[in-house]
């Protein structure tokens, strides 16, 4: 038996095309097709996009920046911006790691609205900036919409 006369008597044991239930599974699976391809166009676009907002926090020590990122970050939401470019520096002047890109990464970890990030293009300060996108706000706001003002580091 060769694959077409398989495939032909698959095809003769599957309910028809017709059927209102395999109708309605192919129109479920286009929805879904046709929704992640959207989010994947909206990503695309996102990362590709100028950021809304910058904050840079050269100079100030692992408090001041966190304290910092909970003001932009909670600011950012309730303005529903979509990306922003958060400038730390290249940690020239550190000892070891840079310590306000660790500070960065840590804070974008726990908040629960930052969503995907990477490091910024070369003239919006390569190295020195990460940029993120901030997750959407559900239909119901939380009831504390400083979320992040509970985090500490």
């Amino acid at each position: 038996m060769n694959f077409g006369d398989i495939l032909d008597k698959w095809e003769k044991q599957r309910p028809s095309a017709g059927s209102s239930s395999d109708g309605e599974i192919q129109a479920k699976d286009t929805e879904e097709r046709d929704e992640q391809t959207g989010a994947q166009e909206k990503r695309r676009r996102l990362r590709n996009k100028k950021p809304d907002a910058e904050l840079d926090i050269h100079g100030q020590t692992r408090d001041e920046a966190w304290l910092a990122l909970e003001m932009f970050f909670n600011h950012a939401r309730e303005k529903e911006l979509e990306k922003v470019l958060v400038i730390h520096g290249k940690g020239n002047h550190s000892l070891d790691e840079p310590v306000l890109k660790r500070v960065v990464m840590d804070f974008i970890e726990r908040c629960p609205f930052a969503g995907e990030s990477g490091r910024g293009k070369a003239s919006a300060g390569g190295e020195g900036a990460t940029w993120v996108l901030l997750k959407e706000l559900k239909e119901q706001k939380p009831p504390n919409p400083s979320l992040c003002s509970s985090l500490s580091w």
